[in-house]
């Protein structure tokens, strides 16, 4: 536990709750800041802090929030919350009611936004985005936050077939927040990327995170979502002549190279056809395909497009190497 204080935003994020809930905790149960410097909001100490912990899991569990309240100002400072929680009521059940979501060694942030999506706490997880894309923007957010989440929900569900109800909460949220992010910035210029998720792939949440990132960056883009035949794709390539197109596959069963030939033999054919995801195998890749490592990388090439096209009417000139890299 950190030892300087905390403003109401990092305590949120760290405890995965909504400030609006922190501030109800305070107003109704006395359960706020305690420090105190003139000229400047309160802020909360580590004893502020662990106080919130024993309340929000008490509350988790399905302590009434008076009951959770009362036994977390009656904790002294020192003691942690697991024994405040085993003296008051017995060993309680797992965080959220129904497990945890295992996020490797992701940050704070990320344990606290897979707390408020096993709680389907819709509005801390929002809240949490957010504050994560304003501060960080969205490539740190896909990896740093976002990332961990879904990977771990997705590896929880593997494991017992649980988590539909959170993976499909923290989906939407995730959408809406990219969504939001995109409209933040309007690019300028005609748009040269076009982003597609190959046929029947319905994992279409990394391709928002690009499209947020390339939005956040200038990058007019082009998204045709989820399922996309190749026929379909082909026909958009063809009328809208993008420089570049993104062609997302999460699984095997979606990654069939013979898209990517589709890709590269039409009449309008894109100087750069990126195959991303996790679904490609590189090699069963045709030649002239790039095959990104992560999203950070797959935006990069996207702008290294754009940036070629401005400067040469003509060809991609920076890129010309890009032919033979998988």
């Amino acid at each position: 536990m950190a030892d300087e204080p905390l403003s109401a935003g990092a305590v949120a994020r760290r405890l995965g709750v909504a400030v609006t809930t922190l501030r109800t905790w305070h107003q109704r149960y006395g359960l706020g800041p305690s420090e105190h410097v003139p000229g400047h909001h309160r802020r909360y100490t580590p004893a502020d802090l662990a106080r919130l912990e024993i309340m929000r899991r008490l509350t988790a569990d399905g302590v009434s929030p008076a009951d959770a309240a009362r036994w977390a100002r009656q904790a002294p400072d020192s003691t942690p919350a697991d024994v405040v929680i085993r003296s008051r009521i017995g060993t309680p059940g797992r965080d959220g009611g129904g497990g945890t979501i295992p996020v490797g060694r992701a940050g704070p942030a990320a344990r606290g936004l897979a707390r408020a999506a096993m709680r389907l706490d819709g509005a801390a997880i929002s809240e949490t985005i957010a504050h994560a894309l304003a501060a960080n923007g969205v490539v740190a957010t896909w990896d740093g936050l976002l990332r961990p989440v879904l990977v771990g929900i997705g590896d929880r569900h593997a494991a017992t077939g649980a988590l539909i109800e959170v993976e499909h909460l923290i989906s939407r949220c995730v959408s809406e927040a990219f969504a939001a992010a995109s409209r933040a910035t309007v690019p300028t210029g005609p748009a040269r990327i076009l982003l597609s998720c190959a046929d029947e792939e319905q994992h279409s949440l990394p391709l928002e995170a690009m499209a947020a990132a390339l939005a956040e960056t200038g990058v007019s883009y082009r998204m045709l979502g989820a399922r996309v035949p190749v026929a379909a794709l082909v026909e958009a390539v063809n009328r809208t002549g993008p420089a570049a197109v993104v062609l997302w596959s999460h699984t095997p069963a979606t990654a069939d190279p013979a898209q990517l030939s589709a890709l590269l033999a039409a009449p309008r054919r894109p100087l750069l056809v990126l195959a991303a995801g996790p679904g490609w195998r590189a090699d069963t890749l045709p030649a002239g395909v790039v095959r990104p490592v992560g999203l950070a990388e797959a935006v990069s090439l996207a702008v290294a497009v754009r940036d070629s096209l401005d400067q040469s009417k003509g060809g991609l000139t920076g890129l010309s190497a890009l032919g033979d890299v998988r």
